[in-house]
């Protein structure tokens, strides 16, 4: 078993490095090369997301079913596997049809993923009382932007847009043997007296709705710039075809972030912390509607690069706080109504900007969006400021 929390999470960096920078995100700089070289509209690239989005909706939903308090390491594994078959059978086929299939299982494969490395690795961390290290972790996702992001134009320029699914697949092959050989199950987690809550007693806490709503607008939202930009950039004269500059920034700026919120979370409070971000990538995102400059894509790209993890990492170490007993069914329940708004985001943008041939609408009201969800949260940063006054005054 993984007794290291360094050598853990390192393994979590890379499984979500595979899933979600690979298995999920790599659709966005692929994109605009897939569509000039495909000749498919911005209609179906948002259907084509969507699909993604809806396998990843069906997978939270399962994992929240499924109990998944034992030999979550041996599935994890098996669901990294086939993520990487599916990123490299988008290289090897051309029909549209395929395509679909296979984004909807990568999108099941991605949330397996997700849900397991997070709720395996959390609770491992919580034990060593290194929580404050799942910053570390979700910055993988900012980290495998950031590489595909260079490697998607040398891949292309030489092999062109199927050589670019293919070589990230075999990028993510030798990744999966990092993680097979740190992210491991400690079975002694139920061995140590925990009395663990069974799935079918399991009943949401009074704070788990305000969340719940946040969350899925911020998945609705967010999705938009985090399918799109890189199409986006790639229209406005001021890239020349070096669009995918936008994507690099982006994984750049997420790799430090998720340790920055982390920090700002436990110091000032996860539910202030996480409003103040939401607020913060709600103008980001609306900046490229606001301006087509490249300075307004390039601060939209670090901005939103630097919340859209901070989102996962705030919500989750916050949940996990307050419900430890069922982490891996809270962070599914989670997740699954984040996959929810991203399932409906990108096509409902893919369609209004067909109808109206510009991104504009698409982008400001993915951030009404944000900004809404922002809101939602204020029960939850007065209950949390009350809670830590009491604290306060019991050490006192």
């Amino acid at each position: 078993m993984s007794k290291n929390p360094y050598t853990l999470v390192i393994g979590g960096v890379f499984a979500l490095f595979i899933a979600m920078s690979i298995g999920r995100f790599a659709y966005t700089p692929i994109l605009p090369y897939m569509q000039k070289e495909a000749g498919f509209t911005t209609q179906f690239a948002g259907f084509l997301a969507s699909s993604n989005y809806a396998g990843y909706l069906i997978g939270a939903i399962i994992a929240s079913i499924v109990p998944l308090k034992r030999n979550r390491a041996i599935y994890l594994r098996f669901s990294i596997i086939i993520s990487i078959l599916l990123t490299l059978l988008m290289g090897l086929t051309y029909s549209h049809t395929s395509w679909m299939i296979w984004r909807f299982l990568s999108g099941i494969m991605s949330a397996f993923v997700f849900v397991l490395a997070s709720s395996l690795i959390l609770d491992q961390l919580a034990k060593q009382r290194k929580l404050g290290w799942v910053g570390v972790m979700y910055g993988g996702v900012g980290l495998g932007i950031f590489v595909s992001g260079l490697l998607v134009p040398i891949l292309i320029e030489t092999f062109n847009y199927e050589g670019a699914w293919i070589g990230l697949a075999l990028v993510a092959s030798v990744l999966a043997i990092i993680v097979f050989s740190t992210v491991t199950e400690d079975k002694t987690i139920h061995s140590s007296g925990e009395t663990l809550v069974p799935v079918k007693t399991f009943k949401a806490p009074k704070w788990l709705p305000w969340l719940l709503a946040s969350y899925g607008l911020e998945g609705l939202g967010y999705i938009v710039t985090g399918t799109f930009i890189v199409a986006i950039a790639d229209q406005t004269p001021a890239f020349s075809g070096n669009a995918t500059n936008v994507w690099v920034l982006v994984g750049l700026a997420a790799i430090p972030s998720c340790v920055v919120w982390a920090y700002f979370g436990h110091r000032f409070g996860y539910m202030l912390s996480l409003m103040i971000l939401l607020i913060i990538q709600s103008i980001g995102i609306a900046l490229p509607a606001l301006s087509d400059s490249s300075l307004s894509f390039y601060l939209s790209a670090v901005l939103f690069g630097a919340t859209f993890m901070g989102v996962t990492t705030l919500a989750t170490a916050f949940a996990r706080n307050k419900n430890p007993l069922n982490s891996a069914k809270t962070i599914a329940i989670m997740t699954t109504i984040y996959a929810l708004g991203q399932m409906i985001g990108p096509s409902v943008a893919g369609i209004l900007t067909t109808e109206t041939e510009s991104y504009t609408w698409a982008l400001l009201g993915a951030s009404a969006f944000v900004m809404i969800g922002a809101f939602f949260l204020l029960p939850l940063v007065k209950q949390e400021r009350i809670e830590q006054e009491h604290d306060v005054h019991q050490t006192n």
